[in-house]
């Protein structure tokens, strides 16, 4: 499913004294299959984007395509584009309130007008997608679980409506270390076997330079830039100059380059970055 979004402005307050401009003829476009990384200081306008990309804001001005289709336009409904545009919230666990994960899970497709016969399919399909085991965790309640585990089921509720697009805004927000790497490397699992369309919306660099195929940053409701992980992270002054810090690893190296090492701007696999600094360790000794 492609996202086309053209000219879109935002503003809060819109004619009132407080009015405050949240986008500022935003346009970008996220190709069917793809992972996008969204990312920008906080109140750069990155939660008010993807909420009008879901079609939960109208925006002031500008249009979104999905597929080709103005999602603004009378005749679209707009709670369908919804179930096509899955959002997950910051801390999506708080809002879960059945007594079961089965329930929390099935509410969607429920919502959605499911067939009752295929919403114990849907769950079972949810669930595994997410790593939890459904046998083992259908009957619990979910305020029984980890942090993790609460956010997996939440990621599973949306799942079971069968979204075309996934947006994650800061999905890992909150997790402790386990529960982050568990989230994300499901996350991860959806992109590369199913192909999902996901856009992540997030203040860690280093997750959206593993993850995203491509990051679009904002900087007070514009596009400043753009581009794949490696072109945007080897660019440290350009980056920082956002307002942004540079993930783990392109800091280091880049460090060593002002220090004089023979090293790439940027990378993001520790075993491709440990050989590497073995090699120039190697040849300054010889």
């Amino acid at each position: 499913m492609r996202i086309e979004a053209k000219n879109l402005t935002f503003i809060y307050g819109a004619g009132l004294p407080w009015e405050q401009k949240a986008l500022d003829n935003v346009s970008l476009t996220v190709d069917d299959g793809e992972f996008l990384g969204l990312i920008g200081e906080t109140g750069s306008g990155k939660s008010t984007l993807v909420q009008i990309l879901n079609g939960l804001l109208r925006p002031t001005s500008g249009e979104v395509f999905l597929d080709g289709v103005n999602i603004f336009q009378d005749k679209v409904s707009l709670q369908k584009i919804r179930f096509q545009i899955g959002l997950i919230f910051q801390f999506p666990e708080q809002q879960l309130f059945a007594e079961t994960v089965f329930d929390d899970v099935a509410f969607g497709p429920k919502n959605l007008g499911v067939p009752t016969r295929e919403i114990p399919k849907r769950v079972e399909e949810a669930l595994w997608k997410v790593g939890l085991n459904p046998i083992a965790f259908s009957r619990r309640s979910p305020f029984s679980l980890s942090g993790g585990e609460k956010r997996l089921v939440a990621i599973a509720g949306i799942l079971a409506m069968k979204p075309r697009v996934l947006i994650l805004d800061e999905v890992t927000a909150g997790l402790d270390p386990k529960g982050k790497k568990e989230v994300l490397a499901r996350i991860q699992l959806l992109h590369q076997k199913e192909r999902a369309t996901i856009i992540m919306v997030t203040h860690d660099m280093d997750e959206v330079a593993a993850l995203a195929e491509r990051i679009v940053i904002l900087k007070k409701g514009k596009v400043v830039l753009q581009g794949k992980p490696e072109e945007i992270f080897s660019q440290p002054e350009l980056v920082e100059k956002q307002g942004l810090a540079l993930p783990t690893l392109p800091k280091l190296f880049s460090a060593l380059r002002q220090s004089g090492w023979n090293l790439p701007a940027a990378i993001f696999d520790l075993r491709e970055a440990s050989r590497l600094i073995k090699e120039e360790l190697n040849h300054a000794a010889g």
